[in-house]
C-alpha cells in the first residue's frame, strides 16, 4: 500500500491535471458501481455497465476538470493556510460553488440519461433540494480539514476518497427515475 501511495505522489508530482481526473473520474465510476451493487441491490447480473461508463466520463470530463480548476481559483482568492483562511475556503466553496456544481452534476446526468429538457427540470426540482442538504451533512468539516491541512495538488484526491460515498448517494439520486 506505501508503494502505492508512493507511487500515486511521483504521477502526482509529474502530471498533477492528468491524474487529477483520472483519480475523479475512477471514483466517480466506483461510487456507481458502489451504489449500483450496495444501495440498489442489482446484483452482478443486472450491473449496468453503461451507466457506470456515463458516469465515469462525468468523473472524467466534468468533475475531474471543474473541482481541480475550482481548487486552483479558490487558492487564489483565499491566500494562507490559517484556520481563518480554510473557513473562508470552505464557505466560498459550500456557499458559492457546491450548489452550481450540483445542480450542473445531475442535469448532466439526466442529459446523458437522456431526459428530455423538461424531464431534467423536473427531476432537478425534486432531486437537488435533498441533494444540497444532504451536501451540507457531509462537506463542510471535511473540506475545513482539506483546506487547512492538506497541499493544493492532492485536495481533489483527499475529496474523492470521501466521494467515493458521496458518488454513491449522488449516482443513485442522479440515476433514480
Amino acid at each position: 500500500m506505501a508503494a502505492l501511495w508512493r507511487s500515486y505522489q511521483a504521477l502526482m508530482s509529474r502530471r498533477p491535471w492528468t491524474v487529477q481526473i483520472i483519480t475523479a473520474g475512477s471514483l466517480v465510476g466506483v461510487g456507481d458501481v458502489v451504489s449500483q451493487q450496495l444501495l440498489e441491490r442489482k446484483g452482478l447480473s443486472n450491473h449496468n455497465l453503461q451507466r457506470t461508463a456515463k458516469m465515469m466520463s462525468i468523473g472524467f470530463c466534468f468533475v475531474g476538470p471543474v473541482v481541480g480548476s475550482w481548487y486552483k481559483v479558490l487558492d487564489r482568492l483565499v491566500v494562507g493556510t490559517t484556520k481563518g483562511a480554510a473557513m473562508k475556503k470552505m464557505l466560498l466553496d459550500q456557499l458559492g460553488f457546491a450548489p452550481c456544481f450540483l445542480g450542473c452534476f445531475l442535469g448532466l446526468s439526466g442529459a446523458l440519461n437522456g431526459l428530455t429538457a423538461e424531464q431534467n427540470v423536473s427531476k432537478l426540482r425534486r432531486d437537488y433540494p435533498d441533494a444540497l442538504i444532504s451536501n451540507y451533512y457531509l462537506w463542510p468539516p471535511v473540506q475545513i480539514a482539506n483546506f487547512y491541512f492538506i497541499p493544493l495538488h492532492h485536495r481533489l484526491a483527499v475529496v474523492q476518497i470521501v466521494a467515493v460515498v458521496w458518488n454513491s448517494y449522488l449516482t443513485w439520486k442522479a440515476n433514480k427515475m
